[in-house]
């Protein structure tokens, strides 16, 4: 099992900067990407970015250039840095680490989200 915190959310202008932190715990074994998605109101939830572990990322097209992912292994921690944000970045932000035995997936685990407002 693994347990998923994530933290740094809140309301910020448009402009402004947050950083989102997601705690991992539990057994990280064969955990081999570590992604953020988000999900606005009446709208599916999509990917924002993913770290592999062996640190290979990939962003949304709508984030890249301004959002960042990345990863303290020691803290089993992974974060999104998001700068110039804007209205439509408003969403909750899950925090999301996938098992995986030879390409397979086996399981994916989810933390509860966090809401991130970009508004005057």
């Amino acid at each position: 099992q693994v347990q998923l915190a994530e933290s740094g959310g809140g309301l910020v202008q448009p402009g402004g900067s947050l950083r989102l932190s997601c705690a991992a715990s539990g057994s990280m074994s064969s955990i081999s990407v570590m992604s953020w998605y988000r999900q606005a109101p009446g709208k599916q939830r999509e990917l924002v970015a993913a770290i592999t572990s062996g640190g290979t990322t990939n962003y949304a097209d709508s984030v890249k250039g301004r959002f960042t992912i990345s990863r303290d292994s020691a803290k089993s921690t992974v974060y999104l840095q998001m700068n110039s944000l804007k209205p439509e970045d408003t969403a909750r932000y899950y925090c999301n680490a996938r098992r995986t035995l030879d390409g397979v997936t086996i399981r994916d685990y989810w933390g509860q989200g966090i809401q991130v407002t970009v508004s005057l």
